[in-house]
């Protein structure tokens, strides 16, 4: 039986959120990273942050991001440049998962466990990848390691999280569907490289563009998504803490033009999309939301 576009979304919706077995494995994998590091490392605390922590992450399940705070027996790292502390968890994390499976990012070291989804997104429930963040508390607030800024930098992913909820709840509990809809948008592959980095923006202007609350209306609440984000992609959007640097200039200009071409075009598809169930063309409607998105989105 043919789905209609509500009962697709929904269903699109729940293909997204992160069932039981994923959450499994995300758990053995990132309690397996926390384990070994802190044999490595005097840690005071770690935990689970970014979009994973948020409930915002997306399919396939990839980049956990874990704080590391470190004590005061290694204080030294901080009177050193970022590159020493990535270093140096590079290596260690090396030592237990091969050079192969480890990288340096700008502020993390990522692991990867070798798993490639298949064409329709799936990675029997396993976790991609997970990103190690070293940290220094700053009072209520965190410092971490910027490398292409080469300097620390504050952040307060608890700030982040409270943001995310209030947004969550003022939007009729659909605030983080839609948001891990348009990530999921941003990491089709038929865009090469995604248009919006770090994916993490996406959210930040869902804060501001995603207003005036839920209309019931998954299609329509997209497609006013999509172009708002193309209007506003070129602005610049600040860490909501109020801490760090902006989280749009991990972009740059020809990257943020290149966006929001995408994003426009993105806008358009889902007008198209929404024209075809309004002709009645259901089965049509359906197919061109699924060109949109990827495999995830459902025909049946």
């Amino acid at each position: 039986m043919t789905l209609t576009v509500d009962e697709a979304f929904r269903k699109f919706k729940s293909r997204l959120e992160l069932n039981a077995k994923e959450q499994a494995d995300a758990s053995k994998r990132h309690t397996e990273v926390r384990d070994f590091l802190r044999t490595r490392f005097a840690i005071d605390r770690d935990f689970l942050t970014g979009s994973y922590k948020r409930w915002t992450k997306t399919k396939p399940l990839k980049d956990i991001d874990i704080f590391f705070v470190l004590g005061e027996a290694e204080r030294d790292y901080r009177d050193k440049g970022p590159d020493t502390v990535i270093d140096d968890f590079h290596a260690a994390l090396i030592d237990k998962y091969g050079e192969a499976a480890v990288r340096k990012q700008g502020r993390s070291v990522c692991v990867s466990f070798g798993v490639v989804p298949d064409q329709d997104d799936n990675t029997d429930y396993q976790v991609l990848s997970i990103d190690v963040v070293p940290a220094f508390a700053d009072g209520d607030n965190y410092e971490i390691p910027d490398r292409d800024l080469g300097k620390w930098i504050k952040t307060n992913p608890e700030i982040h999280a409270d943001k995310a909820t209030a947004a969550h709840q003022s939007f009729s509990s659909e605030w983080k569907g839609l948001v891990r809809m348009v990530k999921y948008w941003n990491n089709n592959r038929q865009h090469g490289e995604k248009p919006v980095k770090p994916s993490f923006l996406i959210e930040v202007m869902a804060l501001e563009c995603l207003y005036g609350g839920w209309h019931g209306r998954f299609d329509y609440e997209i497609q006013s998504f999509f172009a708002t984000l193309a209007d506003r992609i070129l602005d610049q959007w600040p860490d909501p803490a109020g801490l760090g640097p902006p989280i749009s200039d991990g972009m740059d200009a020809a990257r943020k033009a290149r966006a929001r071409t995408l994003l426009q075009t993105a806008s358009r598809e889902a007008s198209a999309a929404i024209d075809h169930a309004r002709r009645g063309r259901n089965g049509e409607a359906l197919k061109a939301w699924r060109a949109l998105f990827g495999p995830k989105f459902p025909l049946s």
